[in-house]
Order: C-alpha cells, then structure tokens, then sequence
C-alpha cells in the first residue's frame, strides 16, 4: 500500500476496520493509535454524560467490530461500557446510550464478555425512558437466553437470571417491572424456561399493586396464547386423529350396508353416528395447554390470596373479571375448596349486569363434584330465580338454564329434585330457545341420575342408563376394568376353548395308547362331538342376555386376562357408544330417545355452551330489504293476472284508469250497475224479457 493511503487510515475508520479484519497483525499500531484516542475522548466524556459526541461513537463502534482480532488489548473495554451505562444510565444521550448498547451486543455475540453481567445490566436499563432502547433489548434478552440454551439447558445462567428477574419484578419502576415480567412470559411461551420456578415467580405478579403488571400475569394465565400454540404445534397430530374417526365413522357405516334396508335401521345408524361424534367429542385431550396453572406450588393458598385481593380491589370491573375467571380455573382443574367464592359471585348474577354470561361462564368453571351441594344449590337458586322465570325475555332464560346444565354437569347434585322438575316444565314453552334449553337438562339427568325425574321423562330405558349409578356425594366411581370389555368375550373364550382343546387332545392321545383294538362302539361314540343348533347360530349382540353383574364379571375377565390392543379398543368405543342409543326393552313405543346436543364435561367452557340460544334472530329493516332484493336476482318480474303477449300494445281504458286520480273516476262510479236500486232492476229486467219475446 502506498504512503498515500496509509495516511488516510487514521480518519477512515471504515477501511481501516476492513484491512484489520483482513490483516490484524499488520495494522495494530494503527489500531492502538485509535484506543488511545478513544480513552482520551472517554475520559472528556466523563466530564459531561449528557452531550452527544461523534467522535466516541464512532470510535466505540469500530472498537467494537475488531475487538476479537486484539482481545488482550480491549480487555478493558467491555468494563468501561458497563460502567459508564451503570453510572450515567438515565442522564446519557439517547444516541449514545444506544450506541453503547449496541457494543455490548457486539462483544456478547463474540463471546468476549458473559451473558450474566450484560443481561442483568439490560435488566437495569429497562429503567430508561427510551421506547426504542426497551424495544431493543427486550429482543435481544429473548434472543440471546434462546441461543444460550439451544442445544441443552444452562441450568446455572438459567438460575441466576431467575433470581435477579425475581427482585427486578419488585422494582420501584413500574416499567422495568412490566419489561422483566414479559420477558420470562415469552421464554415461557417459546418453551426455553418452562419450569416451574419461573411460573411461580410470573405468578407473584398477581399481586402486584401496578394494574398494567396485574394484567399481564393474569392474561399469562387465562390468555388463549398458550392454546394457539398447542394447536400449532400439534397439526399433524390433530390431523391423524380426524382420520382415525372418519375410518371408525366409516366402518359404521359399511356394517350397516347388509341386510334390508328399513327407515327403523337407518335412523339407528343415524343415533350411532351421532353418539360416536358424542364420545370422541367428550373424551378428547385437552385442547388448551394448562401447563403453568399445574406447576404452582399451593394453588390453594394462591387463590385464597387472590380471592381475598379480590374482594377488596378497586380495579375496573375487567380486571375483576380476569381475577375471577383465573380463581374459578384453578378451583376447577385442582378441585379446591374456595367456598366464599360463590356467595362473592352471585351479587353479579342479574340478568342486567355488564358481562354477566361470562360470569355465569365462571361459576360454571368453578363447580366440580367434590364442592359441597348446598353451596352449589344456593348459586343454582340465585340462577333461577333472577333468569329462570317467566318475567324475563326467551334469551335471559335459556341462558340461566344452559348455565344451571353447565353447573349440574359437573355436579349433578347440586340440583334438588323439586327444582328439576320445574326446570323440565319449561320442555313445551313457547319459545324455542327455552323448550332447547330444557331439554338439555332433560336429557343430561337421563345420563347422570335418571331417578330425580318424572317417570314419564325418563325415556326408554338403555344399556347405558342402566349401568349408571346414581352419585353420591364423596363417593368415587372406580372402575375394576375397562367398561365395555365385556364385548370381547368372545375371543377370550375361543382363546379358553383352543387351550381345553389342546389338553383334552393330550389326555385323548394318552387314552387311545392304553385302550385295546376291541373296544365296543358306544365308546367310540363317546369321542364324537355334537354340536347343536343352538351353537352355530350367532346372534348379533355377544352380550346380549346377559345381567349387569355378569357383564361386570366379564369386563374384569378380559381386562385381567388379555393385552388389549388398538383395535379392540376401538371394538369398545363402538360398543359403548351404541348402548347409549339402544334400548333394553323390545316392546315398541312411541316415545323416542331424545338427541340433545350438548356440551358438558368438555375440556374447557366457552361461552358458546352458554349463550347456545336456539332461536333465528329477528331481522331489521336493512337485513329484510337485502333479503327480498337477493331473491329477485335471476327471477321473472312478478305480476297478476296474464301479462301481455307485446309488452308495447296498447292499453284498455280500464287499465288506464287504475292510474288516475280518484277525482277523475269518481263520476263513473255511481253509474255502475251494482249500484242500481231494485225497482230499477225490475224494470230492467221486464224489458229485457219483452225485447227476447219479440224477437221469438
């Protein structure tokens, strides 16, 4: 290089960045020339922090970009960052304090510098009142955390940022608060800290006096974030199994393909159909990811505390709303006993409160079948006597009873018998919302415990009602085996069969060596084995015939002695689901089973179980003029009468007249016939005869 452009160097930080990254070696008096010259201009700096100097950022930019080429020279240098952004942080200009910033991220993505010192000095700088600086780091923190535990967790950094983001969320900043907490809710959400010292330290937030930091922990919570991801991230898994039910729909259907075809058959395939959509729909995984509301340490403890913050609040009424909806999740996933709850939500319960659905939607939330019923009776109550009655519009009522079917759902006793069949009166009502309404309940107390209704709305008694037992408070139904097993006897019995088969052919053959050539022939018929009707004939039921305790006995049978597989899982979902659609009796009746549509024990409410109205809105002026004006696309114009062979001939006099002014045709009125009198009409009439009989 000539002498020329070596004396450029010194003024063009650019090239001489370019040749050191080349070069190091060759350049490093040209490099030392220029840290000299940035410790003299940081010693100026010092003097005054607030002011904007060139000549130090460009200076600490370049410093920066070839520090891994003089790593033993610019040991110093990530300190004095550190140090000047620790003291002068919020007196800094904005430039400068970005600038050095950006250095930091420079020399951390060379890993010249730990990750434990820059990050908790970000943390600190969350302080600043700089928009783009917080933005900026926010991505950066996240980033940098992801690429530290990308190939395995760093369980020591891990710790140490936990614990120094614990003390940042008591920060008196209410800023540095809020941008630590988002921060470990996105490394939550990326699945990078998702244990559980990090969704306990979120849930501390819960009770922060900064309204902004409460909300954003209680959306963590009760936010839909977490079930997108789960369905993003399980598409394909999603996927198999809508292909395994359409395959197990289809073998339905093609078993039903034989045999005459009869509307009685039919619409039996229909109920089965629909029973399967049913108990998929019941027994699916849960389509949300609860994982963090799991992984609390005292749930109980932490919804006592938050109940109690509740009741003495005086945030807006949306804020409350999250509060009691993440109260009445954590009492229904871990069954707690939070009984002051109820009696808090039911001064909401009115017809005309603000969001009052959604309220409805978290009492029903919050019942399972291990709160005492009184309790849950008493809220049942305050339903319906503020919904359920006929002073209120269709809509108010069938919201009131869907909420009741939600509540009675998960503990069926928390209905009397009295108040049931009050309930089932409103199956005729006029309006059809409310008659939908209470057949649903009709229809889940024929599942749950058909003895609290009338004989009469019981329906047709099934292998289904019939195996069912009435609950009891406290009382755990345990199963003994797999229900429905009993439909694979069969093969356990053909099983028991081919082994007797085997040791009664060891035994014949051990006969037939000891036994002489001159034995009579009633013995040989002996041997001769006999199968009578009776045993070739198949019915189509195995189990049919059977009593419950033998099809328990049987159950516990196959389930302890056989590996169930796929497909005989399947064989039982089948058969499950059709006893719920069969009936036990033979007699035929014209009642018929009803088929309800409903929601419970699903996975997780909405409030679509809730607001399920089943009536046709009632359409405004706009809507019905749209109506009308799409029907006439492509249709004749309408007229009456028979229209016109030539559109352009002329008109009768008659026609001409329905245009007119009343005035116009007023005159002729009076002259018409039908308003003669009757000695006119006689006189008419008696010449009229004289002129037929001249003419004869």
């Amino acid at each position: 290089m000539s002498d020329k452009n070596r004396n450029k160097l010194p003024s063009n930080l650019p090239q001489l960045q370019n040749l050191i990254k080349r070069d190091p070696g060759s350049y490093r008096d040209e490099f030392m020339q220029q840290y000299r010259h940035y410790e003299s201009n940081l010693q100026i700096f010092h003097l005054q922090p607030s002011t904007y100097t060139k000549t130090l950022d460009e200076l600490v930019l370049f410093i920066a970009q070839v520090s891994q080429c003089y790593a033993e020279e610019v040991s110093d240098f990530p300190q004095h960052l550190q140090d000047l952004l620790r003291r002068h942080a919020t007196v800094l200009d904005k430039t400068m304090r970005m600038t050095f910033c950006k250095a930091l991220i420079l020399l951390r993505n060379k890993s010249l510098i730990p990750a434990t010192g820059v990050l908790e000095l970000f943390f600190e700088l969350f302080r600043c009142q700089d928009k783009l600086l917080r933005k900026t780091l926010y991505s950066y923190i996240v980033s940098d955390i992801k690429n530290v535990n990308f190939k395995h967790k760093n369980a020591k950094l891990n710790t140490t940022l936990q614990n120094f983001m614990y003390t940042m969320l008591k920060d008196n900043n209410a800023i540095a608060a809020k941008m630590s907490l988002s921060v470990m809710i996105e490394l939550y959400r990326r699945n990078i800290w998702n244990d559980t010292k990090t969704v306990n330290v979120i849930a501390t937030a819960c009770f922060s006096k900064v309204t902004k930091i409460l909300v954003t922990a209680l959306k963590f919570f009760i936010g839909n974030e977490e079930g997108e991801k789960a369905e993003s991230d399980s598409e394909d898994e999603y996927d198999k199994k809508k292909e395994k039910a359409r395959k197990t729909s289809k073998e339905l259907i093609l078993g039903n393909r034989v045999a005459k075809k009869t509307k009685k058959r039919q619409k039996k395939l229909e109920r089965a159909l629909q029973a399967m959509k049913k108990f998929k729909k019941k027994h699916k995984s849960e389509s949300f990811n609860v994982t963090a509301l799991h992984l609390l340490h005292d749930p109980q403890d932490f919804s006592e505390r938050l109940l109690k913050q509740l009741e003495a609040t005086n945030e807006r009424f949306e804020v409350k709303l999250m509060m009691i909806d993440l109260i009445s999740r954590l009492i229904g996933i871990h069954g707690l006993f939070l009984l002051n709850f109820y009696p808090f939500v039911q001064r909401f319960l009115q017809p005309h409160q603000r969001e009052v659905t959604r309220l409805l939607l978290y009492v029903a939330q919050a019942s399972h079948d291990l709160v005492p019923p009184d309790v849950l009776e008493s809220t049942v109550k305050c339903i319906a006597n503020n919904f359920i009655t006929d002073r209120n519009s269709g809509e108010v009522m069938a919201v009131g009873l869907n909420a009741v079917r939600e509540i009675c759902a998960r503990c069926p006793l928390a209905l009397s018998e009295d108040l049931l069949r009050d309930f089932v009166e409103y199956k005729t009502h006029r309006d059809k919302a409310v008659m939908m309404a209470s057949r649903a309940v009709i229809a889940l107390y024929r599942r749950v415990n058909p003895e609290l209704l009338h004989k009469r709305d019981r329906g047709k008694p099934t292998d289904a009602t019939v195996e069912q037992r009435n609950p009891q408070y406290g009382n755990l139904n345990t199963q003994q085996a797999v229900p429905g097993a009993e439909v694979l006897m069969d093969e356990l019995d053909d099983d028991e069969d081919q082994a007797q088969a085997g040791d009664a052919d060891k035994e014949s053959k051990g006969g037939w060596d000891s036994c002489s050539e001159d034995e009579d022939d009633d013995d040989e018929d002996a041997w001769v084995d006999v199968q009578h009707s009776s045993d070739e004939e198949q019915t189509e039921d195995p189990v049919a015939g059977l009593s419950l305790d033998e099809k328990r006995k049987k159950a516990k049978d196959v389930s302890t002695n056989r590996i169930l597989t796929q497909e005989d899982f399947r064989q039982i979902q089948h058969y499950q689901a059709r006893k719920t659609t069969e009936s036990t009796t033979t007699r035929k009746g014209k009642r018929k089973l009803m088929e309800v549509e409903d929601s419970e024990n699903s996975d997780r409410l909405t409030l679509s179980t809730i607001e399920n109205v089943h009536k046709k809105r009632a359409h405004d002026k706009e809507s019905r003029l749209a109506t009308v004006m799409a029907g006439r696309v492509g249709r004749e114009k309408f007229a009456h009468g028979p229209q016109k062979m030539n559109p352009n001939a002329s008109t009768t006099n008659k026609e001409k007249a329905r245009g007119k002014n009343f005035m116009m045709v007023k005159h002729k009125l009076g002259k018409r016939k039908g308003g003669r009198s009757f000695r006119d009409k006689q006189v008419a009439l008696t010449k009229a005869l004289l002129r037929r009989q001249k003419k004869n």
